[in-house]
């Protein structure tokens, strides 16, 4: 390693007792973005089942599901655009930026909106702005410290405290502008819903994110994420070992990649399940849970609230174990094992959801309601099996993908998430023509068996994601 490139590193890698500043600005962008995105989904489906008159966009549950599905998948496949273009040309910093422009754009334009032409050009916008924005700011994290960092899986951590921070509040302010203060109500009977309010609040919330990126951006990130992949590169290795940098992949690499491909088939079957709060256990919940307590009617908006806040609390714990457990002489339990025991977690929380059903006879009759219990017991198993897989599978891209192909490999690993995103809105359909009982046990039985076959290939994975190795080669080149 030369002189000038340690100096270079010193500021994000030698100081093991803190974070730094430019790693909480980033969090910070990152719970406002979030804040923006979760309060309009937790309000989609709702506005597109609503009839128009009612301040809804008056479609059947049925097509409601199916662009919500849509919107949800491609919200995460556009990430390898997002990537592709800061790898190739701009840069992270430059990318999301941009990104940012279009997602508040996109709000704003859905609260104006006037008709389902012009929803579906909304959604499209913010599509495309979160696809510029999700795999370059969260790559940006892993850039503020080395492979062997210990730091690293806990900064994760941290960083989805934040994400929840913003998805916490989300659904309360959204959620209470379109189903309490600008809703129309005649006694206790609702007339007309204040949904185009709450996208109104979810602009705003990206915009003040926009506004705290220009503002400090280059004072409290420097060249952090400022350049392409090539520039990168160039910037870090010495001339001497960049003439013998080869920019196809290594065999180690490839390795690395396929490990990252395989995982990310169990992360489609996890956010399959996960992602329903968004989509049936939202339309589950509206018409099948009691949600009177003590005379108030939860809206239904709120629920999306108890995951979120549940990270929030979690999240510093999980990073402190994290941390603890990579500091032991065996070193922190495999990432596959970690994966593994998320989706059991998850498909146990199904388990519950079938509880539910079951209390209620599995009726369509929505005057039976099933106790609010079992929906907040399924949204706390959900929160502890998304601690041990979400934030630890971006560490694990943000470690294991090839420099020149970093931010790609990210959105490869959201477009898993989308395909997730995808199966988990056409369920709401499903829990209709089906049931909530068949639904729910198919998705406890299928995440259950995943989780436990993850587990027993993870010495596979070990083998395959051998960090301590690749690192080592990689100090030596410079």
């Amino acid at each position: 390693m030369t002189t000038t490139t340690m100096n270079k590193r010193t500021p994000l890698t030698e100081n093991k007792q803190s974070f730094p500043a430019g790693f909480w600005f980033i969090s910070l962008l990152q719970a406002f973005e979030r804040f923006s995105y979760y309060g309009m989904r937790g309000l989609l489906i709702l506005f597109l089942a609503t009839e128009a008159i009612k301040g809804g966009l008056g479609l059947d549950k049925a097509s409601a599901a199916v662009i919500y599905a849509n919107f949800t998948m491609f919200v995460y496949f556009a990430p390898l655009l997002g990537g592709y273009v800061a790898d190739k040309f701009l840069g992270k910093r430059k990318t999301f930026f941009i990104g940012s422009i279009l997602i508040a754009g996109g709000m704003f334009l859905l609260f104006a909106a006037q008709g389902k032409p012009m929803v579906i050009l909304s959604l499209a916008i913010i599509t495309i702005g979160n696809g510029f924005w999700k795999p370059n700011i969260t790559s940006i994290v892993g850039d503020f410290y080395g492979n062997n960092d210990p730091r690293k899986d806990g900064a994760y951590s941290i960083f989805y405290t934040f994400i929840n921070i913003g998805a916490f509040f989300a659904p309360l302010v959204c959620g209470t502008l379109a189903e309490k203060t600008f809703a129309v109500t005649k006694g206790t009977e609702v007339i007309s819903y204040g949904y185009k309010y709450g996208f109104l609040a979810a602009g705003a919330g990206m915009l003040i994110g926009t506004i705290l990126y220009i503002l400090f951006a280059n004072k409290l990130l420097g060249e952090v994420g400022k350049y392409n992949a090539k520039e990168s590169l160039e910037k870090e290795l010495s001339k001497k070992a960049l003439a013998a940098h080869k920019q196809n992949l290594t065999k180690e690499e490839k390795k690395r990649v396929v490990g990252i491909f395989a995982l990310a088939f169990f992360v489609i079957l996890f956010w399959a399940g996960f992602e329903q709060a968004g989509s049936s256990l939202t339309i589950y919940t509206n018409d099948f849970i009691n949600r009177n307590v003590g005379g108030f009617e939860v809206p239904t908006s709120w629920f999306q609230s108890i995951n979120p806040f549940l990270c929030v609390v979690l999240g510093p714990l999980f990073a402190m174990l994290f941390v603890r457990l990579a500091k032991r002489p065996k070193g922190d339990i495999p990432t596959a094992t970690k994966m593994g025991y998320g989706l059991i977690l998850l498909g146990i929380g199904f388990a519950l959801m079938v509880g539910a059903a079951m209390q209620r006879g599995n009726s369509a009759d929505a005057a039976i309601k099933a106790n609010i219990l079992w929906l907040i017991g399924a949204y706390t198993l959900h929160t502890v099996g998304e601690m041990f897989l979400s934030p630890v599978g971006l560490s694990m891209v943000s470690k294991l993908a090839p420099k020149q192909i970093a931010a790609i490999m990210m959105g490869v690993w959201f477009f898993a998430t989308g395909l997730g995103n995808y199966l988990a809105g056409i369920s709401a359909a499903l829990v209709e023509t089906w049931g909530g009982l068949q639904v729910f046990g198919f998705v406890a039985v299928l995440t259950i068996s995943a989780g436990v076959l993850l587990c027993l290939l993870s010495p596979i994975f070990i083998n395959l994601l051998r960090m301590e190795e690749i690192e080592e080669q990689k100090e030596l080149t410079m």
